[in-house]
């Protein structure tokens, strides 16, 4: 058994958290941006795969306080790295320090691995190695004098679901988008609008959480490449997630003022293998209307750090307002960091929560009036977040 580590981004570790729930992991702890567990060769596979709200899944191998050189060289050396390293592995080390004694990133680098090179010749009988076989990306984070060594299971991060190759000018990340989706209280009975959808990504998301197809099952994980890994493990999982898809009767509607932006979304909704379950159309949100007496909105719309001005926000968030007003029974969830956000629509949110989009402090504004929802209670919350 492994101590694992899925990280996320900061404010959603609940989130991934529930998400482990839901996969049958106990005893999990959960601290800023990573939740702690137990699991196996399976569970790496299990993790990479289905979970939608993480960053990567790592392998604890040591943690122990270090104010000098010496103490970082002596704790890393202790670990047997040959358990999991093979004899060529490529063993190639980063790092960060946080408020700690040792704050120089690139000597602390240096010094971990001279001590994995050390305790690898020591359990191989050799000086040199090659580094010519698979890649062990090991991280080095050191938080107020304590030492957190990591290897990466995942390679590149798990946002990468395979299906987004082009993006829009201010791209969401799919983990974000799908942490949008799970906090919210949308499920499949509803119909879901994204009146700035870009390249499509938070309806896609929610098209995969409906139909229940795994974020990772399409894509390939760097540990597969291991020898420690039996490579039927990742087999095993890919064929039960796809199993598992369902074929939910859903449509979910997209507009954007850019057809070539749409065309973007259209081209990853396909390349998801959900396009069936998407309507994108050419619409301006000024124009927008709904005969629908429920429904949601999730949405990233334009907030200004990259696209936008302050007038023309102004008055989107405005007319954002008065159609809250009108559709009074819809659940509105919309992601900025527009700051007076809430004073220009003129309408309080019943929640909202810090979130971060990429390095840009967003509030995830939410409405919850779907009268529907309150009605039939916890049942039609979406299970994850239960």
């Amino acid at each position: 058994m492994y101590d694992l580590i899925a990280t996320s981004t900061f404010g959603i570790e609940s989130i991934t958290a529930k998400e482990l729930k839901a996969l049958g992991y106990e005893d999990l702890k959960i601290e800023n941006g990573k939740v702690t567990f137990e699991g196996d060769e399976m569970d790496i596979a299990i993790c990479n795969i289905h979970l939608r709200t993480a960053d990567r899944v790592l392998i604890k191998m040591a943690e122990f306080e270090a104010k000098s050189f010496e103490e970082l060289f002596q704790g890393t050396k202790k670990v047997d790295w040959s358990k999991l390293i093979p004899i060529d592995g490529v063993m190639h080390v980063v790092g960060k320090s946080i408020k700690s004694t040792l704050h120089s990133v690139p000597d602390c680098q240096s010094i971990v691995k001279k001590a994995i090179i050390k305790s690898m010749s020591e359990s191989y009988g050799i000086e040199t190695f090659s580094e010519s076989g698979p890649v062990y990306k090991i991280e080095v984070a050191i938080l107020k004098d304590i030492v957190t060594l990591t290897i990466d299971t995942t390679g590149p991060g798990l946002h990468k679901r395979g299906y987004r190759e082009l993006a829009g000018i201010a791209p969401l990340k799919e983990t974000l988008a799908a942490s949008m989706i799970l906090i919210s209280r949308w499920n499949e009975n509803f119909s879901l609008i994204d009146p700035f959808c870009g390249s499509g990504t938070i309806l896609i998301e929610a098209a995969m959480i409906a139909q229940n197809i795994a974020p990772g099952v399409n894509r390939s994980f760097v540990c597969e490449t291991w020898p420690s890994m039996s490579g039927n493990e990742f087999n095993i999982v890919r064929d039960g997630a796809r199993k598992s898809e369902k074929k939910n009767d859903i449509k979910l509607i997209g507009y954007d003022i850019d057809y070539r932006v749409i065309k973007v979304a259209m081209e990853n909704a396909q390349k998801a293998g959900v396009d069936k379950y998407i309507e994108f159309q050419k619409r301006n949100f000024m124009d927008f209307s709904t005969s629908k007496k429920y429904g949601f909105i999730i949405s990233n719309p334009p907030y200004g750090e990259r696209i936008g001005q302050t007038e023309m926000l102004n008055t989107l968030y405005k007319h954002m307002g008065n159609m809250k007003k009108r559709l009074e029974d819809w659940d509105f969830n919309i992601l900025t960091s527009f700051e007076p956000f809430e004073k220009v629509v003129g309408v309080k949110s019943t929640k909202n929560r810090k979130l971060y989009n990429g390095k840009i402090k967003c509030y995830y504004y939410q409405y919850f009036d779907n009268i529907k929802i309150k009605n039939q209670g916890d049942i039609l919350i979406n299970k994850l977040i239960n």
